[in-house]
């Protein structure tokens, strides 16, 4: 029982409160409810929905789970030759199995798969992976314990609603009875519009969003003290950010979580205003109803301070992967699964460092990347920083970064000494690029292979700093 039952019950209870309002369309909660009631007939047993952010794609996103049914959402901005060949994996994987659904608008079965989802991806067919009604059911009940999601509550999820961020946050307000609102795209200017005149209290963003609309807030002078809760994810959030986010939004508490689409919530934190962040690369302790332990490939547990394979049990996680599965991307130990990020646990506070593709080899060292990145973010000067690691003839790979200037210019020098007394030498970068902007994908996470294509093909929007 993901959210359907309880959409029909907020529109026989609370019929013209707003449910959703998106690209500047509104829905009440019995518009909502009659409009995707309308759609269910007509709605197979799988739906394949690529569309952008709009109120029809809420109405079809609730027809395609209702009963029975599955639903695949996918990322509109993908080339179509990817989307063919992920329409062709879906019709071999799942349409030969699947009993045609009832009409009405009702939850299914709560063991029974409702949603495909699939990993980011804009060059090869992304793997696929089910979760089950039951597995959202509990996610919800977990999220909404967490982040404190109120029934008078307004939330903004500006990002695209294919990306599972921004679906789940949609999801969880349908649940909750909660009002939800998102833009045709996100701009920065259309944001703050929606802050100011549209009552938004709580925000569900990454963190790059949040960075452009902190420090534009604050020299527009945009009014974000209405907004008392703002909910991150995609990485731990580096000092630049989160002070630009405590001055602009003084009265939020700062969420920070760790999860994966696979797995779902994790660990996480909340940072209530006016209290300091501990800094460093903690996430936070165990989500409720989540245990977390760090194992190494043998599936032993790793004492305190061990470096090894953050690992969970939960009823939030999915099934697994309908294709794509290579044995890496989701492992079991047993009951417990990883998604192949490092980290450790020191009282209780998950540390995380980064995926294991992600690691850089140096001279026989593990470097993760995001270690670095928070130790350029805490220069001053610098406004953001993104790591990698790039092949070496000596030392198999060399740590390089760029970073972007928060204002006028910047020197490897001016970097260098910055992280001197925080990074170990083996962990420093032997090259640093100066960079227009960062180098993110089509959702806005950071990509360190971006990186390596702009350095290698001497893009214009990546240059060389001296020493």
């Amino acid at each position: 029982m993901p959210f359907l039952d309880n959409i029909r019950r907020w529109a026989d209870e609370r019929p013209d409160d707003t449910a959703v309002l998106a690209a500047g369309r509104r829905l009440g909660w019995a518009e909502l409810h009659h409009a995707a009631t309308a759609a269910v007939p007509a709605t197979a047993a799988v739906t394949v929905l690529a569309e952008h952010n709009s109120v029809d794609f809420v109405v079809r996103f609730a027809a395609a789970v209702a009963g029975e049914r599955q639903c695949a959402v996918l990322d509109p901005a993908w080339p179509e030759a990817l989307l063919s060949g992920i329409r062709e994996n879906l019709t071999a994987a799942v349409l030969p199995g699947v009993v045609s659904p009832a009409d009405a608008l009702a939850d299914g079965a709560p063991e029974s798969t409702f949603l495909i989802g699939l990993t980011s991806g804009t060059t090869s067919v992304p793997k696929a992976f089910t979760r089950t009604r039951q597995s959202w059911r509990e996610s919800f009940d977990a999220s909404i314990e967490f982040f404190g999601l109120r029934r008078d509550d307004v939330t903004l999820a500006p990002g695209p609603l294919a990306a599972s961020l921004n679906l789940y946050a949609l999801a969880e307000c349908l649940y909750a009875g909660s009002e939800f609102h998102t833009l045709d795209g996100f701009d920065v200017g259309d944001v703050h519009t929606a802050i100011t005149h549209d009552g938004v209290t709580r925000l569900v963003l990454v963190p790059t969003m949040l960075r452009l609309l902190s420090e534009r807030g604050l020299a527009g002078g945009v009014d974000a003290t209405g907004v008392r809760a703002i909910i991150c994810a995609g990485s731990k959030l580096d000092a630049r950010t989160l002070e630009a986010a405590r001055r602009w939004a003084p009265n939020a508490t700062i969420f920070e979580y760790y999860g994966a689409s696979e797995l779902s919530f994790v660990s996480g934190l909340g940072l209530p205003a006016g209290e300091p962040d501990a800094g460093g690369t903690g996430i936070g302790r165990a989500f409720p109803g989540v245990q977390v332990r760090i194992l190494d490939d043998a599936g032993s547990t790793l004492p305190d301070g061990t470096i090894g394979n953050i690992c969970v049990q939960s009823a939030m996680v999915s099934n697994g992967y309908l294709w794509g599965d290579d044995g890496q991307a989701l492992r079991s130990f047993g009951s417990w699964l990883t998604v192949g990020d490092q980290g450790y646990l020191a009282d209780g506070e998950l540390h995380i460092l980064g995926r294991r593709a992600d690691m850089i080899v140096t001279s026989g060292r593990n470097v993760y990347p995001h270690e670095v990145e928070l130790a350029l973010a805490s220069v001053p000067g610098v406004a953001a920083a993104v790591a990698a690691g790039m092949p070496d003839d000596i030392r198999g790979q060399r740590v390089v970064a760029g970073v972007v200037p928060a204002h006028g210019g910047m020197s490897a020098t001016q970097l260098k000494a910055g992280i001197e007394n925080i990074l170990s030498r083996e962990k420093r970068p032997l090259q640093y690029f100066c960079l227009a902007e960062l180098p993110t994908t089509d959702r806005g996470k950071i990509s360190r292979n971006i990186l390596l294509e702009w350095i290698g093909s001497r893009d214009p929007r990546v240059r060389q700093l001296e020493r």
